[in-house]
């Protein structure tokens, strides 16, 4: 069995859309969303759209992420908290508040934090940023010993999850998995390139993993973001050319 992880679109359809082809030709039977289908990129409303078309789909599992919370539980209080630490990323959230209708934000409402599924007889937790919390970042220079803290009471034998926009993977020493699938649509490393991960069953419990790099018009999309409104979308069009500079 193949089973595709993505995570962290962040309202850019086109990377998304190269993505699911790429995921097509490896004939996956199962997709997981680890969340953040939204927040500062190209075309925040076709993607939320998009994105809840796929949810009716019997072999799609999603779980929401951080920016979907907030932009689905948003308030002045959520806004001044992002504007201390991340003012361009809290521009973006207002805007997109903004834009989207509240159909929009039901769907994004209505996503579980975590889900816990079983695959061809592999146990998988999908989480956000950690089973602790959505915006806790498992980073590839975590400390394993963070790591296994962050998986105290965790029965599951695979935990995916994204958030850091950093594709790394831990083996802990009770044998459990931890994998960051990267980023779709924001990549935080030298690569440009959108990143997910497939899960390669073998039908007694066990499995591979494989990150894989997928290349889209980031130039485009770069061009479709800066054309937003709000103050910083520049900034944030430029990650997506040189993702190794993070602005926000």
């Amino acid at each position: 069995m193949e089973i595709a992880v993505l995570s962290d679109i962040h309202g850019n359809l086109l990377a998304l859309e190269n993505v699911l082809e790429d995921v097509q030709t490896k004939g996956c039977d199962m997709i997981l969303f680890l969340g953040d289908y939204v927040l500062a990129g190209p075309e925040p409303i076709d993607t939320v759209n998009f994105c809840m078309s796929l949810s009716e789909k019997e072999n799609i599992v999603m779980i929401q992420g951080n920016t979907d919370k907030m932009i689905a539980c948003y308030s002045e209080e959520v806004y001044k908290n992002t504007a201390k630490s991340a003012p361009v990323m809290a521009n973006a959230l207002k805007d997109e508040v903004n834009l989207l209708g509240e159909k929009q934000k039901q769907f994004l409402r209505s996503l579980p934090a975590t889900k816990s599924i079983e695959a061809d007889g592999v146990r998988i937790l999908m989480v956000h940023g950690s089973p602790r919390r959505n915006n806790e970042d498992i980073m590839p220079d975590t400390s394993p010993k963070k790591v296994e803290e962050m998986l105290s009471g965790v029965e599951e034998d695979l935990i995916l999850c994204g958030h850091t926009h950093i594709p790394c993977g831990f083996q802990t020493t009770t044998r459990k998995t931890v994998v960051n699938a990267g980023s779709v649509g924001r990549p935080f490393t030298k690569n440009p390139e959108s990143c997910y991960a497939v899960i390669s069953t073998n039908g007694s419990g066990g499995f591979e993993i494989e990150h894989c790099f997928v290349k889209y018009d980031n130039v485009q999309a770069a061009k479709t973001l800066r054309e937003r409104s709000f103050d910083g979308a520049g900034m944030l069009a430029q990650i997506l050319i040189n993702p190794e500079h993070r602005h926000i």
